[in-house]
Formats: structure tokens, sequence, C-alpha cells
């Protein structure tokens, strides 16, 4: 944080005094078998932030100024800065580096990758540009680098930022970096986990004693937790990584706001209106001042903002640092905790201003001094309220209760507090602590018995909680607690315990709408016709003011041990079998692996992806639309493919799901855009008619900037919206009827081509497809593969050809593998075809050569090998 002109003028003699210290170019970055890599790198000041590349390249280098431990600090300037280090692998292995400039908030970095003379890469990113793409999913600036064995690579690098100047450059390895990254993250998720956990706290105290004390630290503990996720690039990376001026006006607006909320929790938590009024005043003053910064930052320019701060900060930092002083001295006890709690915040305060105008080095206190003298603040002020919560409950208690009602009060809130903890407070059953505490002992007791978890779920809870009121719903749930516990009773092989209290338990309610019970497998007998009759009791409606209510209950089981060793695994497992039962039977869904899409690796394909989509190692494959009419190639669909360096080829089938439940499909659309426009440019230049077919998403279609992604590719390659067919799937369509209609309508405006894509595989409404702006039908692989030896086949096939064709649409049969079903399709009045018959899908470099043979040749040519 800048402090004043003296400081800045301080820290440019300095600098300069430093840079007279070696002249000489320096020695390479030399990256050996040692795990440690030491940086540095040269500077160079560019005062009028004019300079281009091949300007700075060509600097003799007594101009350049040596930094030999690689961090250095120029203090707020508007000069750009150039830097320049040179890499050498001096190891016999191909290495990948990351060149890293750990500071997140500077505005425009540019790097320049230069081998033998020549420029072989080049980044731009910082704070003012969007955050994606990027080298490295991280905050800081960084670059990869690929280093051969004896290969050196000279990197220059442009910095400017409208504050602090600060250039710490580190080399890692690859793997060492991400690691280093993984640690320092779990460090800041520390941090911020434990201060979100004070602010639950303070937030549920407030909301039991109304007091606006713990109100005010919980807001002020918020803005905290935004100006670290702010300044340390994290809000920036996961929350708004497209909109760069969000982020630098979250930034400022957060100084101010946590400002504002330290002097309202300030005033009350040292009653400051009680012993000293003239403080009072003050803290009222910085506050107007406070609110008015608040509101007037979202209008402030970047640099301005940041001096505003700067300065409002020290006064801040400053009268709140005397002030618990000033009601300590009149020995009221806050004003201790107070003192003590702001003291090592001021501490970090000034180290982080000192670190940001160059006094103070880069080191692991320096770069992270305010979160540690935050969080010693937070804690010991945490520690000064739950002082404050006992001195007052201590008061109460020896105020209105005896010892003996003392210890009442405790053995009775006890009580309550093990019997909330074992049972559902609606149903009055036992809860899932209680049930995975007994299965547990169960399993412990009988480790070669065979057991079941059977569980029941209400469907419809939701809808009649919203329909019924809560008071209704709560009562719907008793009585299918009641029934249960009934039916319950009569089945011995239901596994039974009881309480301390004495009370049978067999059926436990583990969440709002789920009910478990135990089964003894071999008491059982493999017979389970008892408990089926029981299922479908539990199916029929309840009765509530003359309405049948349909609970729609579906169940799930998992046995042991085969499908889990522990209560916890059981129950998720049969959660997970109840999910691929029929939705409309009452069949119990037994749990099964094949089944299973909740596994491990599916977690992190997602993360796989993401990285793909960066280091552009996705491909597309196309697949040509044949005229059955003119016998013409009309157009291509363009196939999305990855082959993962791991898994090896992964089925779009995998990720495309992942990647619509995530959101990365509107980046992945993105992708697929861009380079099957550019690939259609290329395709033009012989087959200039040629048109292509992409496949939109549901996600897609409810994503604003779909137009303007798909404009802009237009205009890039000078391609018309009339050679684009935009394929979505008739389910993706009905997910929202309304908005993908009004979607559709205005692509379609554009001049752009819809299909409807996988006629025949869903339930959609006619109704509703006849509506949507569609031009072409393509009929599912599954209505056609057996049409030539299925007589039912044949006659839906022709149905849905003659129903599309009087609806105006061109009809698409795909998955054609015999040229027995293309004739088929032909004589029925089909228009076009596509299929591993005529061609399976390729990328590019085998499309175009398969298309001049096919013209060559005049007929259908037969599909390429991949």
């Amino acid at each position: 944080m800048p402090l004043n002109r003296a400081f800045n003028i301080l820290v440019a003699v300095l600098v300069a005094c430093l840079s007279l210290k070696a002249l000489a170019q320096p020695e390479p970055i030399e990256v050996t078998a040692a795990s440690s890599i030491q940086a540095h790198f040269e500077f160079w000041e560019d005062a009028t932030g004019e300079a281009l590349i091949d300007q700075v390249v060509a600097l003799p280098d007594e101009r350049w100024s040596l930094v030999p431990t690689g961090s250095a600090s120029f203090g707020l300037t508007p000069s750009a800065y150039w830097l320049r280090f040179t890499i050498s692998n001096q190891t016999p292995l191909n290495l990948n580096l990351i060149a890293e400039l750990g500071y997140s908030q500077l505005d425009d970095v540019a790097f320049y990758a230069y081998a033998g003379g020549a420029l072989v890469k080049e980044l731009k990113t910082g704070d003012s540009r969007p955050f994606y793409p990027r080298d490295v999913d991280h905050p800081s600036m960084s670059l990869g680098v690929s280093l051969a064995p004896e290969e050196m690579k000279t990197v220059f690098v442009r910095v400017a930022t409208g504050g602090s100047m600060i250039v710490p450059l580190r080399i890692w390895r690859e793997q060492a970096f991400f690691e280093a990254a993984a640690d320092e993250l779990k460090l800041h998720f520390f941090y911020y986990g434990c201060i979100f956990v004070i602010i639950l706290i303070n937030l549920a105290v407030y909301l039991s004693l109304r007091e606006k004390l713990y109100l005010y630290y919980a807001l002020a503990l918020f803005g905290y937790l935004l100006f670290f996720a702010s300044i340390k690039g994290f809000s920036f990376q996961h929350l708004y990584p497209y909109a760069p001026q969000l982020h630098a006006k979250a930034l400022l607006v957060s100084i101010p706001g946590l400002a504002l909320f330290s002097l309202l929790f300030c005033r009350e938590f040292l009653n400051t209106r009680l012993h000293s009024p003239r403080l009072d005043k003050v803290l009222i003053g910085m506050m107007v001042f406070e609110l008015l910064f608040l509101l007037s930052a979202p209008l402030m320019d970047y640099h301005t903002g940041v001096q505003v701060a700067s300065f409002s900060a020290l006064f801040f930092f400053s009268l709140l640092l005397v002030a618990g002083p000033v009601v300590w001295k009149q020995g009221v006890r806050a004003g201790g905790f107070f003192t003590l709690a702001w003291t090592p915040l001021t501490i970090g305060v000034l180290a982080t201003a000192g670190r940001a105008l160059g006094i103070f080095p880069e080191h692991f206190f320096t770069a992270h001094a305010m979160q540690i003298g935050s969080g010693l603040e937070a804690f010991i002020l945490t520690l000064a309220l739950a002082d404050r919560l006992y001195r007052e409950r201590e008061d109460k208690i020896t105020a209105h209760a005896t010892a003996l009602q003392e210890a009442q009060a405790r053995n009775i809130a006890q009580n309550l507090l093990t019997e909330a903890l074992a049972h559902d407070p609606v149903s009055g059953l036992p809860n899932r602590n209680r049930f995975e505490w007994m299965v547990d002992q169960q399993l412990k007791q009988a480790p070669n018995g065979r057991y079941m978890v059977g569980l029941a779920r209400i469907t419809r809870l939701d809808e009649i909680n919203r329909t019924l009121g809560l008071a209704r719903s709560e009562w719907i749930m008793k009585q299918v607690a009641k029934k249960m516990v009934e039916l319950a009773a009569g089945l011995p092989f239901i596994q039974a315990v009881r309480d301390d209290h004495g009370r049978e338990e067999r059926v436990y309610r583990i969440s709002g709408d789920c009910f478990c019970l135990l089964v003894d497998v071999d008491k059982a007998a493999n017979d389970f016709s008892a408990l089926n009759t029981v299922l479908r009791q539990l199916a029929e409606p309840i009765w509530l003011d003359h309405l049948a209510i349909e609970l729609h209950p579906r169940f799930g089981a998992a046995s042991y041990p085969e499908h889990g060793k522990s209560a916890a695994e059981l129950i998720r497992n049969a959660h997970v079998g109840m999910e691929i039962t029929p939705r409309d039977g009452n069949e119990t869904g037994i749990y099964s692996p094949k089944y299973d899409i909740y596994n491990e690796s599916r977690l992190t394909l997602i993360a796989d992806l993401r990285k793909a989509l960066l280091q552009n190692q996705l491909m597309l494959y196309y697949q040509p639309k044949q005229d059955l009419l003119a016998g013409h190639i009309v157009g291509v669909e363009a196939l999305i493919r990855w082959h993962h360096e791991e898994r090896g080829w992964v089925s779009p089938a995998d990720f495309i799901p992942l990647a619509e439940e995530t959101g990365v499909i509107t980046q992945l659309t993105k992708w697929v855009i861009g380079q099957a426009m550019k690939d259609l440019a290329d395709l033009h230049t012989d087959n200039p008619e040629l048109t292509l077919a992409i496949n939109i998403s549901a996600r897609d279609l409810e994503s604003a900037e779909l137009k303007g992604v798909l404009e802009l590719e237009l205009q890039k390659h000078g391609l018309q919206a009339r050679s684009v067919t935009l394929e979505i799937t008739e389910t993706a369509a009905m997910l929202d009827p309304a908005r993908s209609l009004q979607a559709l309508n205005v692509l379609a405006e554009q001049g752009y081509q819809i299909s409807i894509d996988d006629f025949g595989s869903g339930y959609s409404s006619l109704s509703y497809l006849k509506q949507l702006p569609a031009s072409e039908l393509k009929l599912d692989r599954s209505l056609i593969h057996d049409i030539c030896t299925n007589e039912s086949a044949d006659v839906i096939v022709s149905t849905a050809i003659q129903m599309a064709r009087s609806l105006g649409y061109r009809v698409v049969g795909e998955g054609i593998e015999t040229a027995e079903t293309a004739s088929h399709l032909q004589a029925k009045g089909c228009d076009l075809l596509q299929g591993f018959w005529l061609c399976k899908p390729t990328p590019i470099t085998g499309l175009k050569p398969w298309l001049q043979n096919f013209k060559a040749e005049g007929r259908a040519a037969r599909s390429l090998p991949l």
C-alpha cells in the first residue's frame, strides 16, 4: 500500500543504486538434476510504457540491471518494466518448467519466449484481462516453458500495473509447482475455512441473541474474506474469470466494507458511547467517510481507488490501534482484548505495505502478513466474544439459580441434546447417527453374517411440502413413520435394538424424505415376499382432508459384505441402487457396481477435461452427409474426440454429460464452434456449398454468449450463417421448452439451420416440436438399425418420414451401416444419410482427400480407415 511521495523517491533511489551493481548480462538460470532452481533476472524500466518487444530485444546489455535474488519491488510507478532471463536445461531429460511471477495483482503481463533468436511463444495475461486462457490455472502470472536437453530459451516479460509493482520470479519444475500450489492452497483454504466457521458461529449467536455486535463482527470478517480472495486472485479465478473490471471493483469495495463493519464492531464491543464519547465521535466520522467511499468505490478508476483505500486504511488501522488502549486505560476488560487482537493485524498491514513499496523483502511472512495478522485477530476476538458470552451467562445463572438448579439444568440439556442427536424431531424415529451406530455395532458383533440395508425415499415430499405447507407435510411424514414401524414389527428378520429408555428401534429416518432399516438375510432365508408385500402397502396413498396423497416411494438396497463393510458405505450404495429402479414401479433397486456412475475417476475426469481444453488436446472428427436424390455430399457433422494421455480414447458419452452438469459445456461448445468454422472455411476452398452441423446442448441454449460466439466466428472466417446447422436433441429441447423455443427462434432469424437430433429416442411432445423453427429432423439410429428385418420398425420409420416431410422437414437417417439400409431409406423418401457405410468420422486431414475421391469417382465412397 502507498504511504507518500517521499517513500516513492526513496524506493527509486534504492533501485537506482542496486542497478549500478551489475550491468553485465547474467548467467543463464541452469536447471540441473537438483530439485531447487535459483532464479534471477534483469530488468529495464520503460518510462513511457510504449516500447515494443523488437525494440526491447535489441537493447544493449548495459541498459539492463540485474536482480540476483529473483524478486524485486518497485513501488507505485506509472512505468512499465521489462524482465529478461534465460533458462538452460542441463539435464538429459525433456523438462516442463513454469516461470511464475508470484504476485496476482499485476494488471498487464506479456511473456515472450525466444529460442535460437526466434519468438516461439507469446502469452498475454494479467488482472486487466480475462483470467482464461492461461498457461497455468493459478492466480499467479505464469508461463509454461518446455526445454529439450541442452536447450536454452530466453524469456522477456513486460509488466505494467496501476498498483504496486512487485515482481517475485520463481522457476519451477511443473510437478514441484503444482505440489507447492496445492500445499499453499491448503493453507489458504484452512484460513478461509476457519474464518468462515467463525462467521457462521457469530451469525448463529446473533440470530439467537439478536445482538448487533455479532452481526457486525460476522460482516467484518466477511469483508476480510472478500478482500483476501480478491487480492490473492481466487475470486477472479473461480467466480468471475471473464470480468476483470468486476474483479477490480470487488477489491476496491471490500476495503471500505471491512473497514465500515470493523468500526461498527469496535464501537459496540468497546461501548465507546459510555466509556469514551470523544473517541465515539471520531469513530462515527470515520464510519461516514468509509460509507461514502463504499458507495463511490464502484465509480472510481482503479488507480485512484487504490490510493484512497491506502490512505484511508492507514488512518483506519491507526485509529483502531489507539481505540483499544484508550478504553483499556479506563479498566474495561474488552479494551485489553481489542488491543491484543488489533496489534498483529496492524503489524501485518505494515509488513504488507513495506513489501508493496519495496522496503521489506519478498518472503513468506511479507506475502501473507495480513492474512496471518487477521487470523490471529479473528482468533483473539473470538476468544474475547466467547469470554463475553461466558461472563454474561455466568452472571445470569448466578443471579437466577442455585447450584442444584444449575446441575439439573445441565442434566436436562444433556438429555435433550442426546435425544436431538439421536432422533428425528418430526417423526420421533431414531436418525442417521443412531442407524449408522446400530449397523456398525451389528456388523462388528457378527462379521460373518449376511445383512441388507434397505432404504425407502418419499419422492413427492418436496411437492407435498410446497403444495400443502410444512405443517401438513410433517403430519404426513409422521403417518408414514407410524405405518412403517407397524409394518416392520410384523417382520421378524428386521433387525431391532432397544435404546437406553427401553424403546424398540426398527425403522430409522436418515434424512428428510428417507427411511432405513437393516434386514438379517439369514433370518429371512432369502424369502422376501413378506417384505415386498409391505413395500406395496407403503406405496398406497395417505388420506388427508378427503385427499388421497400419493407418496411415490422408491426403494433401494445394498448387501453386506458384497456392497460395503460399513453403515455409511451401505447407505450410500443403497441410494445408488434406488436410482436405477423404474420411477413408476415399486421394485427394490439392488446396488450393482456396473450401474454406479459415481466413481472416483468420474470426479477427476472433468478436471482433466478443463486441462485438455486449455492445452488444446481435443480434436474434431467429421462425418459426411449425402443427398440421396442428387448423390452429392452436402454437409459434414462435427464430432468431438478426446484422447486422454492416460486413459486413451474417452467416449463423448462419458465426458459430455459431465461437462453439461458442471457448466464446462459452454467452454467446450465455444472451442468446437471456433475449430469447426476454421475447418469449414478450409473445406470451402474446394467445396464451397458444403454445410457444417454442430451439436448444441440445452446448457448452451441457456447461455447468453452462444449468439455472440457464433457471429464472431462467422465474421472471423468469412462464413454465412446459412452454411451452419445447429443440432439439438429433442430431449434437450424439452428440458425448458419456452426458453429453448425463444433461443432457437433468435438463432433461426439469424439464418442458422436448426436440426432436431436423435428423433425417436425420447418422449417429446409433437405439438411442441412442430413449433420449433427446424428445417431438418434426424432419425435416431435405434429406429432404423433393423428396418430391413423388423416389420414394426419399418412401419415406425415410414410413419416418421411421412410425418416429418408433411411438416416440411428434411429427413436425415444416421447410423447407416449397410447399403441395404441406405437403399431402404431412399425408397421411403429419406433425404439425407450419414453413417459408417458412407464414411466413418475422420479428422480434417482425412476428410479432404475423401471428398476429392468422392467427387472424382462420382459414387458413394466407402469409409476411410481411422
